[in-house]
């Protein structure tokens, strides 16, 4: 059985919908009530459709629907607006706010009818996914909070999409908030700006509270799109920045190492976001002493390109080993490309970042960040390219723990 309930306060409306959806099966259900008293039949019979009749005050036509859209328990339910006039604006803001179709109150008979089977069979397949969703949740694939993807289970999840559709226009966008945007952050209203602004055949993948990664059926320009959205349904001053990358036949785990690069230079350049543009293939040659002439921004990329893979990379990965078991509730994670290596230490709300980045040329910039600390000025060293070696990258980076480690013990001492 399926239950349709319409909310409006004119009685024709009622009239009219009961004569025109007499095809409907015999054990399905039409009740009308009025907007005072609709939150109460909703909550008491959970609708599978729901036909909301514009209010002459539309505040409270749009309060019904955040009502609704609030709710959990009619999260499988179909909104269909029922509009007086075709408003452009008007519908276009209901769709905003979680409405999935609108018809017009002089629609034929047949129309009617028809857009409410269409809910209803749509109703229908909510209900089968919210049931596989569920199972999902069980095994911690989706986040039963947000819905979003968990972490863990993102590489397998979107390799597979990637492979399934078929398709190479799909973008990758991991999004987080700058250093203004932590001072005014409410986790739950980035989750419900992400959610207001992405379609079905997005994919979302929660890093943490603050940090989110979308993997978007769109090209870059679709992806700046639904950046935009995003940050304009955020209260004012919460300020977002992104690192966007094209999928491009890759597989997943190149795409986000690419995306997570271009968040990293969005956040040090202060810009709002960086696509990732790829560089030449890396050659063999950068032990060599180059001649004079050689000595271009070219071989110089080249060079720090290698010793990332055989030098940089390896420290980090070790050392990340070393400590993790180490320093306490703190969580480590490290990343290398051929942009940049990243070494992060996050403590709740509390995050450290070293940044070892190749500016141009015979020299490497490491950048240390401490968010949410009283911690030790945040600073860069300078270290000319060939003397990156082992022993330099390792006391650079035991020293960024220490210093970690240090501002942990403060905390808890306190």
């Amino acid at each position: 059985m399926n239950t349709v309930i319409l909310i409006t306060n004119q009685d024709e409306i009622k009239q009219k919908f009961q004569d025109n959806l007499v095809l409907l099966r015999n054990t399905d259900k039409l009740v009308a009530v009025n907007y005072d008293n609709a939150p109460d039949v909703l909550y008491e019979l959970r609708p599978d459709i729901i036909v909301l009749h514009e209010h002459e005050n539309r505040e409270k036509t749009f309060g019904i629907i955040k009502y609704l859209k609030e709710k959990r328990i009619f999260v499988n339910s179909n909104i269909i607006l029922l509009v007086n006039n075709y408003e452009r604006s008007f519908i276009l803001s209901a769709y905003d706010e979680g409405i999935d179709d609108y018809l017009i109150s002089s629609a034929e008979p047949s129309e009617i009818l028809i857009r409410v089977i269409n809910s209803i069979k749509k109703s229908d397949l909510n209900s089968k996914i919210r049931s596989l969703e569920l199972s999902l949740d069980i095994y911690g694939i989706i986040d039963s909070r947000t819905g979003f993807y968990n972490q863990k289970y993102e590489n397998e999840v979107f390799n597979a999409q990637l492979i399934n559709s078929g398709s190479n226009d799909y973008s990758y966008m991991i999004i987080s908030p700058d250093e203004d945007g932590k001072k005014e952050f409410s986790g739950e209203k980035l989750i419900r700006a992400i959610k207001k602004s992405i379609r079905s055949g997005d994919f979302v993948s929660m890093y943490s509270i603050s940090k989110y990664g979308l993997l978007l059926q769109a090209n870059v320009d679709g992806a700046v799109e639904v950046l935009q959205k995003i940050k304009s349904e955020l209260p004012e001053g919460m300020s977002l920045k992104a690192g966007i990358a094209m999928a491009e036949n890759k597989k997943f785990e190149e795409i986000k190492k690419k995306a997570a690069s271009s968040l990293n230079n969005a956040l040090l350049k202060n810009i709002e976001y960086v696509v990732y543009s790829s560089e030449e293939q890396v050659q063999d040659d950068w032990l060599e002493t180059p001649n004079k002439e050689e000595k271009t921004y070219k071989f110089f990329k080249k060079a720090f390109s290698n010793k990332i893979e055989n030098v940089i990379a390896p420290v980090f990965y070790r050392l990340q080993k070393t400590y993790e078991e180490k320093i306490g509730d703190a969580k480590i994670e490290q990343f290398t490309d051929e942009e940049q290596s990243v070494f992060r230490i996050i403590l709740a709300q509390h995050e450290s970042r070293l940044t070892m980045m190749y500016p141009g040329y015979s020299k490497l910039v490491v950048y240390i960040t401490h968010s949410g600390f009283d911690s030790p000025e945040n600073r860069e060293i300078v270290v000319p390219l060939n003397l990156v070696n082992e022993d330099k990258i390792d006391e650079i980076l035991e020293g960024f723990i220490n210093e970690f480690i240090g501002i942990y013990r403060h905390i808890y001492a306190g």
